[in-house]
C-alpha cells in the first residue's frame, strides 16, 4: 500500500494533485489487512488524509465483491462518479463497478404514463416540469432523477413519476423489462464494487427483518465511510412512521383508479373525499408551525386524540372498500395492501408507548409525520453483520472522542477487532489559529448572540469578509443576521434563502462574502482556498434537551442507571463540534482561524475534552493576535 501510494505510485504519476500522506497509506494498509482477514475495522481520518483513496485501492486490489455505502446520495455520486473513476485508471484495474440508489431515486415509466393520461396537470410550473421529465425520459439511460437537476429534489411531481414498495407493480408492470431499478439492481448483482447510501443498507436490514427478502446482494466486505452518520440514520428506519404524504398518496392513487373504472366504486371516491379532509384536520390540531414535539404530550390532549381516531377509522373504511375490489387489478390489490399498511402503523401512535422506544411528531408549513423508534439500535445491526459473515470497515473523519471509541461502538453494539485514528495531515500549528473572545456571557443568558456578534464584528473586518457563521439554531442565526445586516458591507448568505449548492457557488465566487448556517452547512461542505478564512462557531451543539428523541434517550440512560450528559449528550456534541471545525482547512495551502465563542470552553470542567478533540493549533484570546494572523493571509 505505501508504494501504491508513494511518490512513484501509480496515483501519484495518473491523478494530478495527489500528494502522498503517511497516514492515508498506513490506512491503506489497515483496510488491506481487514479485507483479508474478516476484521472489523473502525477508524477515524482527519481532514485530508484522502480517505476514500485510502479505502478504495485496496478494495479494487482485493478481487472480492465489496459493498461501500456513504452518508449521502450527494456524497455517493462524487464517490462514484469521480474518485472510483480516477483510482481505477490509475491502477489499471478491469473491476465491474455499479451504483445503486433506493426505489424513490428512479423514474417509474408506468407511473409517468399514468400521470400524462390523467392530465391533472396542464398548466402552470408543474405542466413546464413534467415537460422537462418527459423529454428527459426519452434520452436517460438510467432512470436516476438526480441527473434532472433544474427540477428541485422537494416537487411534488417526483412522488408521481416514482415508485415505492408499496405502489410498485412488480412482474406484472406492462413495462417491467424497462424499469431503471431494477435493471440497476442486476447490474448490482455483477459488481465487484457497488456504491449505495445508508438509507438504502438500513432499508435491506429492515426488508430482511420482515422477511421481504433483499435489495443488496451478498458481499465479501462493507466499507461504511461517513460512519458518524449511521446511528442517527439507523433509528429512524429501525423504527415506524406516518406521514401525510404516504396518506395523499394512497388517496390519489385509489382516485386514480376509481376514474379508470368507477363501476361500483362510488364508496371509494365519497371515503377519499373524507381521509382528504381530515388529514387536513389531523394536521391542524397539530399545529401549523414548523416544529417537532414528544408524541405523549400531544396525544394527551382531546383534540389530537379525536382526530387521530377520526384519521384511524376513515382509513380503516378505505381498507374495507378497496379489499372489495383488490382482486380487479394489481393497482387496487397494492392500494389495498397499502391502506392496511398504514393503518397498521398509525395504530402504533393510539397504543400504550413502550418505555424502549421514543415517539414524537413533526409538522411542517404543508405536511406532518409521526416517528417512534428504538431507543437500542445495536442489537438490529449487530444482528445484520453477524449475518453478513464479511469484513466490517468504518471510517469517518469524526467518529473518535478524545482518543476513544467506544461512544460509536456501543451505538452500533460494535465489538472490533482493529481501532485507529490518524490526525489530519495538514499543518494547524503554522496554517491556523484558535481565537476564544474572552468576557461572553453565558449561552443561555437572552443577550448572548447581541454579545457574540460584537465580538464577532472586529474578526470579520480583519478577515475581510470571507467567513462561516455557524449557529446551533435557526433562531440564533436569523437574530444575527439581524444585527449584521446593517453593520457589515461584505456580502451576506442566509441559510434558506437559496439551495445550499447555490449559496455555495455564490460563496466561492464572490471570494469575501458571509455565510451564516446551521446544522446542514457544519459537514459535508468542501470549499478550499482564500474564499473561506475563518470559520465562527457560536456555540457548543448540545442538542436541546426539549428534543423529543434526546429526552428519551436521557430518560433510558437513567433508567439503566447511567449518566446521560456523560454517556451521551457529550460525546455527541464533540463530534458535532468537529464536523463544523472540519469546514476549515480543507487543503494544504489553507490558512484560517477558527473562533469558538462559548466560554464554557474555559469555564466548566468538560471544555477541555472538547479541545483535545481538536485539531492541535495556537489559542489566542487576544484580537491583536486574530489582526496579526490576517495581516499574514
Amino acid at each position: 500500500m505505501a508504494d501504491l501510494l508513494g511518490e512513484e505510485g501509480p496515483l501519484a504519476t495518473h491523478i494530478k494533485g495527489f500528494a502522498p500522506r503517511r497516514p492515508q497509506q498506513e490506512m491503506a494498509e489497515a483496510v488491506r489487512k481487514a479485507l483479508k482477514e474478516k476484521q472489523i475495522l473502525v477508524t477515524e481520518a482527519g481532514t485530508g488524509t484522502g480517505k476514500t483513496y485510502a479505502y478504495l485501492v485496496p478494495a479494487l486490489l482485493s478481487e472480492n465483491k465489496i459493498i461501500i455505502s456513504t452518508g449521502t446520495k450527494h456524497l455517493q455520486d462524487q464517490l462514484y462518479h469521480r474518485d472510483l473513476p480516477l483510482v481505477k485508471a490509475a491502477l489499471g484495474v478491469s473491476a465491474q463497478t455499479c451504483l445503486l440508489k433506493g426505489r424513490a431515486n428512479y423514474l417509474c415509466l408506468h407511473r409517468l404514463y399514468l400521470l400524462v393520461q390523467e392530465r391533472s396537470i396542464e398548466e402552470g410550473a408543474l405542466a413546464a416540469n413534467l415537460a422537462k421529465i418527459q423529454q428527459w425520459a426519452r434520452r436517460t439511460r438510467t432512470g436516476d432523477i438526480s441527473e434532472l437537476s433544474k427540477i428541485p429534489e422537494n416537487s411534488p411531481l417526483w412522488p408521481r413519476v416514482t415508485s415505492t414498495v408499496d405502489n410498485c407493480f412488480g412482474q406484472d408492470c406492462p413495462v417491467f423489462s424497462e424499469c431503471y431499478f431494477m435493471v440497476a439492481r442486476r447490474q448490482a448483482q455483477d459488481a465487484d464494487i457497488l456504491v449505495i447510501n445508508h438509507h438504502l443498507l438500513l432499508s435491506d436490514i429492515v426488508l430482511q427483518e420482515k422477511g421481504y427478502g433483499d435489495v443488496l446482494p451478498m458481499a465479501a466486505a462493507y466499507i461504511i465511510d461517513e460512519a458518524h452518520q449511521l446511528p442517527e440514520v439507523a433509528s429512524r428506519f429501525f423504527g415506524q412512521q406516518v406521514n401525510s404524504r404516504q396518506l395523499l398518496e394512497l388517496i390519489h392513487d385509489s382516485r386514480a383508479k376509481y376514474l379508470d373504472d368507477p363501476s361500483g366504486m362510488a364508496n371509494i371516491r365519497d371515503i377519499c373525499h373524507q381521509l382528504e379532509q381530515v388529514t387536513v384536520d389531523f394536521q391542524a390540531t397539530l399545529g401549523a408551525k414548523e416544529h417537532r414535539f414528544a408524541w405523549r404530550e400531544a396525544i394527551d390532549t382531546r383534540s389530537v386524540a379525536l382526530a387521530l381516531e377520526n384519521l384511524s377509522t376513515t382509513l380503516a373504511n378505505l381498507e374495507l372498500e378497496l379489499k372489495l375490489v383488490a382482486d380487479r387489478d394489481k393497482g387496487l390489490e397494492n392500494c389495498y395492501k397499502q391502506a392496511g399498511k398504514l393503518q397498521a402503523q398509525l395504530a402504533v401512535f393510539s397504543q400504550q408507548p413502550n418505555d424502549d422506544w421514543v415517539y414524537w411528531f413533526e409538522t411542517r408549513s404543508r405536511s406532518f409525520i409521526l416517528s417512534a423508534s428504538p431507543l437500542d439500535i445495536g442489537e438490529n445491526f449487530h444482528a445484520y453483520m453477524a449475518r453478513q459473515q464479511a469484513s466490517w470497515i468504518f471510517t469517518s473523519a469524526t467518529i473518535a472522542v478524545g482518543e476513544c471509541f467506544e461512544h460509536f461502538n456501543q451505538q452500533l453494539n460494535l465489538v472490533p477487532t482493529v481501532t485507529y485514528r490518524w490526525e489530519s495531515p495538514f499543518d494547524f500549528r503554522q496554517q491556523a489559529l484558535l481565537y476564544q473572545p474572552a468576557g461572553l456571557p453565558d449561552p443561555h443568558d437572552p443577550h448572548y448572540i447581541d454579545a457574540v456578534i460584537e465580538a464577532v464584528l472586529p474578526v470579520l473586518i480583519a478577515s475581510q469578509g470571507r467567513a462561516f457563521l455557524l449557529f446551533t439554531s435557526h433562531q440564533a442565526l436569523k437574530k444575527a443576521y439581524d444585527l449584521l445586516r446593517n453593520k457589515i458591507l461584505f456580502p451576506l448568505l442566509v441559510q434558506g434563502s437559496a439551495p445550499r449548492s447555490e449559496l455555495l457557488t455564490s460563496f466561492r465566487s464572490l471570494g469575501n462574502a458571509i455565510l451564516l448556517g446551521t446544522s446542514s452547512f457544519w459537514e459535508g461542505v468542501d470549499v478550499r482556498g482564500s474564499a473561506l478564512s475563518c470559520v465562527i462557531i457560536d456555540k457548543l451543539p448540545f442538542a436541546s434537551p426539549s428534543e423529543p428523541l434526546l429526552q428519551a434517550r436521557i430518560d433510558a440512560i437513567r433508567r439503566r442507571g447511567g449518566n446521560p450528559f456523560m454517556d451521551y449528550q457529550l460525546p455527541h456534541a464533540i463530534v458535532q463540534l468537529k464536523q463544523g471545525v472540519g469546514r476549515l482547512i480543507r487543503d494544504a495551502h489553507d490558512r484560517g482561524l477558527l473562533m469558538l465563542c462559548d466560554p464554557r470552553l474555559h469555564n466548566k470542567s468538560y471544555g477541555w475534552l472538547f479541545l483535545k478533540s481538536l485539531p492541535n493549533m495556537p489559542r489566542t484570546q487576544d484580537i491583536a493576535d486574530v489582526k496579526a494572523f490576517f495581516a499574514k493571509v
